[in-house]
């Protein structure tokens, strides 16, 4: 019997290997888990991509990327996303792409601000010279996505996982007062959708919890299943820390609750 497929969604900073343990996590449940990681990744963090490919990669590529890769399954499946990754998730299940979505500390959806970047963007580029990436320093990192965490696990998890993040990217999630793209955006009222679980750590500086609350109010009015989960002393980086399991098997018993199996009933 062909088994459920999980497609990972990485965030802005974090490169696809940070889905490594989920990745084993979920196949250790009969799941078929994939983080197939943005367009032009490289294929480790240790090799470089090619900069001017990642500069350009805006809202538009990264959701037709995973809109695609979605839709190759012959079986529908599960969306999990970090981040930008959870607004993609949220993004693709309420345009009925996907059997079921988790949006993990989710970059918000339809008009819920977000707090600025955590690195400015720099000066615009003279005009042919390409767009700029930004790089989060291991202190920034430390101070706005790893913050309750140990110095020393932060600067592990830093070497490991982060990459640089294109500033166009920032602009269309609707940063410095920019206007947002449509892509930043999900059918909050589409009641034929499957079920969605939206995650926050209550210490993220990044997409603060009231930010996934916020969204998580827009889903109020349909009959869809749309569920939340608060992770008291958590940051942004729940889904990599030492605490990464909680979180992970937390996902697996709501996708068990919702009727989300590792292996299609069949016919």
């Amino acid at each position: 019997m062909e088994r459920t497929p999980v497609v990972f969604i990485n965030g802005a900073w974090l490169h696809a290997l940070s889905w490594e343990s989920w990745v084993r996590r979920f196949e250790s449940r009969g799941f078929w888990a994939c983080a197939p990681g943005w367009p032009g990744e490289a294929g480790s963090r240790g090799t470089r991509t090619p900069p001017d490919r990642l500069a350009r990669v805006g809202l538009d590529v990264l959701t037709e990327h995973f809109a695609r890769i979605v839709r190759s399954f012959d079986t529908a499946p599960v969306i999990v996303g970090h981040s930008v990754g959870g607004l993609i998730a949220q993004h693709l299940v309420t345009a009925d792409v996907g059997r079921a979505a988790v949006a993990i500390a989710p970059a918000p959806v339809n008009g819920v601000p977000l707090p600025a970047p955590p690195v400015p963007p720099p000066p615009a580029t003279p005009e042919g010279s390409g767009e700029p990436l930004l790089h989060l320093s291991r202190e920034r990192f430390h101070h706005v996505f790893a913050n309750t965490l140990g110095a020393e696990e932060s600067r592990r998890l830093h070497e490991r996982y982060v990459v640089p993040a294109p500033a166009r990217l920032f602009t269309d999630l609707g940063c410095g007062g920019a206007a947002r793209s449509p892509r930043a955006a999900a059918d909050v009222g589409n009641a034929r959708r499957g079920p969605l679980l939206l995650v926050s750590g209550q210490e993220d500086r990044l997409v603060p919890d009231a930010a996934t609350r916020a969204v998580f109010k827009q889903y109020g009015d349909t009959t869809a299943v749309t569920d939340l989960k608060q992770f008291p002393d958590r940051a942004h980086s729940l889904v990599i820390d030492s605490g990464w399991r909680s979180v992970a098997d937390y996902v697996l018993a709501w996708l068990s609750r919702r009727g989300v199996r590792a292996r299609p009933p069949a016919g």
